[in-house]
């Protein structure tokens, strides 16, 4: 009757409608879908970048704490730079030390050279009143002991001449070749003064990256040593995704394919 009617009626209609969904998908699976591979298996990864001492130190100051943006070359940390400053105030007046040393033996050196030059003139003189108390004792008009005292005086002017070069020779090597800022133990006391610098340099640490901080463990008051992290900083700008896809997907990706990523 007429019950029968309207349930064919509406049985039919689910099948239409059922039919058409059935060719919309098909339809929307050939043109679009069979194009498309998804996965819900995937991570974000990124740089996570280490933040270390390269001194021993004790920490004074944190000025960045978990999830915070830090950029590059700020202070993160500090460490108590005490020791280090005097260490540094100590390599500075150790160079001092070392250039006035310098300059004091360029100084003998060059004294040495005068008083080698005053012992060559004072030979000369010796031999020239030598010569004459000779001449003087040849015509008789000199003893020979006051003779023998002239030739005795050449003698030892030869001798103090002798001296001299010799300590003019051993003043000039401490110093040939070289400016008193060159002098070897000037250089030994630049480099401990660029060390000492360095060290005192470090007792601030940067941050390496401009990015967040993650897995801060550092406290105040705490004794670190070289190598030790204190905490790590992630650059946002430095992301990626590592999404698994399954083997018969892979047959369809490629490299320079563009990817939606919902997150």
């Amino acid at each position: 009757g007429m019950g029968n009617n309207r349930r064919r009626n509406l049985l039919f209609r689910l099948g239409a409608f059922f039919l058409l969904a059935g060719i919309f998908w098909a339809a929307y699976w050939l043109l679009f879908v069979r194009y498309y591979e998804t996965t819900d298996d995937a991570y974000v990864g990124g740089n996570i970048v280490q933040v270390t001492p390269q001194i021993t130190g004790t920490v004074v100051a944190i000025n960045a704490d978990e999830t915070s943006l830090a950029r590059e070359g700020e202070p993160l940390i500090r460490l108590d730079d005490t020791d280090a400053l005097m260490a540094l105030e100590q390599a500075k007046a150790e160079l001092a030390e070392s250039l006035r040393h310098a300059s004091q033996l360029f100084e003998r050196a060059a004294q040495i050279r005068a008083l080698a030059a005053s012992r060559e003139t004072e030979l000369v003189r010796a031999q020239e009143d030598n010569a004459r108390r000779q001449a003087s004792l040849a015509d008789g008009s000199l003893s020979e002991e006051e003779a023998r005292h002239a030739a005795h005086g050449v003698k030892m002017a030869e001798a103090n001449l002798v001296a001299a070069r010799h300590e003019l020779g051993a003043a000039l090597a401490a110093v040939h070749g070289i400016t008193p800022d060159r002098h070897p133990t000037v250089e030994r006391t630049k480099a401990r003064l660029r060390e000492a610098y360095l060290a005192w340099q470090r007792t601030v640490i940067p941050t390496p990256v401009t990015g967040h901080v993650a897995k801060r463990s550092v406290q105040v008051g705490q004794r670190v040593n070289p190598g030790t992290p204190l905490m790590s900083v992630v650059p946002l700008d430095q992301l990626w995704v590592d999404a698994n896809f399954k083997e018969d997907q892979v047959v369809h990706l490629r490299i320079g394919q563009p990817v939606s990523l919902t997150a």
